[in-house]
């Protein structure tokens, strides 16, 4: 244990000097302010024991600059030593920083006793503020889980209803385009009967994963909507941004060539429909959905394994 002593007479600063080494700490002498406040920087120590009168700065002063220098929510107990006695010189002390505040001569005993007790606060502390850091990680975590999908591990309808609001007031703001794909694996009930539940999971991590790798930037997201459902935001994309990484997406899917024994197709496809849109006064997020879901079922009903826009309902 460091401790910051802070006299200007000599033969009190090494008295209790004397006093803290007996105490089985390390001793750092300072007998002025600014000398006082170098040693604080340098060393950190963990407890400062700080007179009041000073020759270049009272020890009020040295309080609050040794208060401004501590980072990281750190603290670092204050104990005046003064002959000051006055309930307006301890209240002073306690308003500039201070701890604690002993009269002099300080009692070898009562400044031990004192030392302990601020261990144990500092002890105490410390284990609050990792407490604290803890709970923040976990809280942290929660967070972030409660934002994911727990089958596909992207995100959820949650965090999808989250992103969705916040970017339709921003596209209001910047009279930006919004594009906003519903994509759903085709036969997908199909899949599930021909093959068990288990690898309907599979299968649905599988093109949950696919359409991900399709995303290139950091504001697009890709949520699970429900079910073999996704749904895909596109901020600041016009209409033909939208149909180009929806190709992207169905090839990708494609790519994966995973067996359907019970689709026209032969193997996993996935239908898209798509709504884009720059949001005003009047518009709402909803209708964008709906406009999406439209084209969706428009994509179905044409055979599947397709992508529709919903300005013109056209599929490609």
């Amino acid at each position: 244990m460091k401790i910051l002593v802070v006299e200007d007479t000599r033969t009190s600063l090494l008295i209790i000097s004397q006093y803290v080494q007996r105490l089985g700490a390390t001793a750092l002498q300072a007998d002025c302010g600014a000398r006082a406040i170098e040693i604080f920087q340098a060393e950190q120590p963990d407890l400062v024991l700080l007179d009041i009168i000073l020759p270049d700065m009272d020890g009020f002063v040295v309080a609050q600059r040794l208060r401004a220098l501590e980072i990281n929510g750190g603290w670092t107990p204050i104990i005046f030593l003064s002959s000051l006695n006055r309930d307006e010189d301890i209240e002073r002390g306690i308003a500039a920083g201070g701890d604690d505040y002993l009269l002099k001569p300080v009692s070898e005993v009562v400044l031990g006793a004192k030392i302990h007790a601020m261990q144990r606060i500092v002890q105490m502390r410390t284990s609050l503020v990792v407490l604290a850091r803890k709970l923040d990680a976990a809280n942290q975590e929660l967070k972030r889980l409660s934002a994911i999908d727990g089958l596909t591990g992207i995100s959820n309808r949650r965090l999808f209803d989250d992103f969705i609001n916040r970017e339709w007031r921003r596209a209001r703001r910047t009279e930006s385009s919004v594009a906003l794909m519903m994509c759903d694996v085709d036969h997908f009930k199909r899949y599930n009967d021909t093959y068990g539940h288990q690898a309907g999971d599979d299968c649905l991590r599988q093109v949950a994963s696919a359409i991900q790798s399709v995303m290139e930037r950091a504001s697009d997201i890709v949520a699970r909507y429900g079910g073999e459902e996704f749904v895909v935001v596109l901020p600041e994309t016009p209409i033909g941004g939208a149909l180009f990484v929806a190709e992207k997406i169905r090839h990708a899917i494609h790519a994966l060539n995973i067996p359907h024994a019970e689709s026209p197709q032969g193997r996993v496809t996935l239908s898209i429909g798509i709504a884009t849109q720059v949001p005003t006064e009047n518009d709402t997020q909803e209708a964008l959905i709906s406009a999406a879901d439209r084209a969706l079922y428009q994509a179905k009903h044409d055979g599947r394994d397709r992508v529709c826009r919903f300005d013109s309902l056209l599929c490609h």
